[in-house]
């Protein structure tokens, strides 16, 4: 596997890892899918090319939010189960239905 085009050491510091997705998130070109393993994120684009994020995985309880900020479409009820894979594999692109958040 290649290098990561950028990198951030996650330490328990949720808006500094979330200023990293939004600021090297336009250094990619469209997002096409999220590896979460048990220490690391990586966040790779439609060329292969990726960032991650080291030192919180699937069974951080920061993992959610992470996912959500680069439009992970995952369950955030199960996303923090083991897996016997080496990692677990979302595709990004997460979109909501028209007028999801009203309330009938």
């Amino acid at each position: 596997m290649s290098t990561p085009l950028a990198t951030h050491d996650f330490a328990a510091d949720l808006s500094a890892a979330l200023e990293f997705l939004k600021r090297t998130r336009w250094e990619l070109r469209e997002l096409r899918k999220v590896r979460v393993w048990k220490d690391h994120v990586q966040v790779f684009d439609v060329n292969g090319d990726f960032f991650e994020v080291r030192g919180v995985g699937y069974p951080h309880p920061d993992v959610v939010p992470l996912l959500r900020a680069v439009n992970t479409a995952f369950d955030p009820q199960t996303v923090h189960d083991p897996t016997a894979a080496e990692y677990k594999e979302f595709l990004t692109g997460r979109r909501h239905a028209w007028a999801e958040d009203r309330v009938m």
